[in-house]
């Protein structure tokens, strides 16, 4: 039987020691009973694939928080990954983690266990900013992980950095870009702070404290310069890298590469077909079926490859946008009015935007559709 290669495994971690105000990816606050049993459900799940023969190249645990388990349940997790999948000899296997919840010995039994990327929650160099985003860590403890973590034998280290928190002035974004940029990182995901409905931030004493989207643009155009500046590539909207280090795992998001997702709110791109699980914890552990695999039939493949192309630095091909189904005189038009503005280049077939064509995405997606 031929393998299927280059599958993207995300495993979802639905556990916080305490929930952001800002957040609202599905995670829960449970004691170490609920926890145990659900890696077991979780373990369980991965290894009804397998008989399937598939194999991968990029793992990633997102949250919640990965290292809310214990180092010994997340590496019985990839256990039961490796035990179900083969995986490619340089697979990528990121866990997302915050500062506080690691040590030393715990980044050890990590690297040692196989996985070989790490990418903290830091969000901002200033500890004030950070009390304002519910973070538990300091930003010495942010940078004490990181350096543990370097020690511990990880190379390819991510930091995650929040624009427009609440208190942020241009001069303390700068602060956190330039010591982000000093430790020995390869990656920074770099997002703009967003109100989401139904989180603890939605609500109008902190949407009248926040900057303005004028101010949070300029920010975001300055922090790009200065990632710039200190050698961070931008291959996507909020993403920058070194040394070519994207996030492999990512890119298959963007890039529309088949990728299984498991627990509960995971989505899966699998075979042509989408899917995805409740967010519901209870039913994942006591009834994985009663949650697994919703189809999600809005799926569009000419209006993804659009939106997700132009979140990339590398662009849109107008060849291929317009073989799934598009105008070529739409997208001329719109290409030379774009260039026009400083909003986009134009290479060969491709249409790319640049920083400030991103923050104006949605409305360039919205006139290619």
């Amino acid at each position: 039987m031929t393998m299927k290669n280059n599958l993207g495994i995300y495993i979802h971690i639905p556990f916080c020691v305490r929930k952001c105000p800002y957040c609202d990816f599905y995670s829960c606050i449970s004691d170490s009973s609920v926890k145990s049993k659900y890696v077991k459900s979780l373990i369980e799940d991965i290894s009804s694939y397998k008989d399937r023969r598939l194999s991968a190249d990029s793992v990633y645990f997102g949250g919640g928080t990965p290292t809310s388990l214990t180092s010994a349940q997340l590496c019985g997790i990839l256990d039961a990954v490796k035990e179900s999948f083969s995986l490619s000899d340089d697979c990528e296997i990121t866990t997302e983690a915050n500062p506080c919840t690691v040590d030393f010995m715990y980044l050890c039994e990590l690297r040692q266990a196989g996985f070989n990327r790490i990418s903290f929650g830091v969000q901002s160099a200033v500890d004030s900013e950070l009390v304002s985003l519910g973070r538990l860590h300091s930003y010495e403890q942010a940078e004490n992980a990181v350096l543990q973590a370097q020690k511990a034998g990880f190379d390819n280290i991510s930091c995650d950095l929040m624009i427009g928190v609440l208190g942020q002035t241009e001069d303390t974004l700068a602060n956190s870009v330039d010591k982000l940029c000093s430790l020995p990182i390869t990656h920074i995901s770099a997002y703009m702070l967003k109100i989401e409905d139904g989180t603890p931030y939605d609500c109008e004493r902190i949407r009248n404290s926040i900057v303005t989207d004028d101010t949070q643009a300029e920010f975001y155009l300055s922090a790009v310069k200065r990632l710039s500046e200190n050698g961070f590539m931008q291959y996507e909207i909020s993403n920058f890298c070194k040394d070519g280090r994207m996030s492999r795992h990512n890119m298959k998001y963007w890039k529309l590469c088949d990728y299984i997702g498991f627990g509960p709110s995971a989505h899966s791109f699998f075979e042509g077909r989408r899917f995805y699980n409740e967010r519901d914890i209870n039913g994942y552990i006591s009834d994985r079926s009663s949650v697994f695999r919703i189809e999600d039939s809005s799926s569009d493949a000419f209006c993804e490859y659009t939106m997700l192309s132009l979140r990339l630095s590398e662009g849109i091909s107008r060849d291929r946008y317009v073989s799934l189904g598009g105008s070529q005189k739409k997208f001329d038009s719109l290409s030379k009015k774009l260039v026009q503005e400083g909003m986009a280049k134009s290479n060969d077939d491709r249409l790319c935007l640049t920083p400030k064509g991103f923050l104006l995405s949605n409305s360039i997606i919205l006139g290619l559709l």
